[in-house]
């Protein structure tokens, strides 16, 4: 119980705190959707999952990065631009 909890914070923080690569929504899902999926993979790896674990980061990732607007966190150019 405390390993998951513990992967689920750091995962939230992670996303939240990295989601805001670029200036656009869908470069914001993308850049996020990537994150999460780090993230996830290795949170997931730690309690046993990473398949699992990345694409629940990835989603959750997406979905944080879709939502939050360049104001809100920006973290410059994404590296395909």
């Amino acid at each position: 119980m405390r390993r998951s909890t513990i992967t689920a914070a750091a995962c939230a923080l992670s996303l939240f705190a990295l989601a805001g690569c670029g200036n656009t929504t869908g470069d914001r899902a993308i850049s996020g959707g990537g994150i999460g999926a780090g993230v996830g993979a290795l949170g997931g790896w730690a309690v046993g999952s990473p398949i699992e674990g990345a694409l629940i980061g990835g989603a959750v990732g997406a979905g944080a990065g879709a939502l939050t607007g360049p104001d809100q966190i920006n973290l410059g150019k994404p590296i395909w631009r």
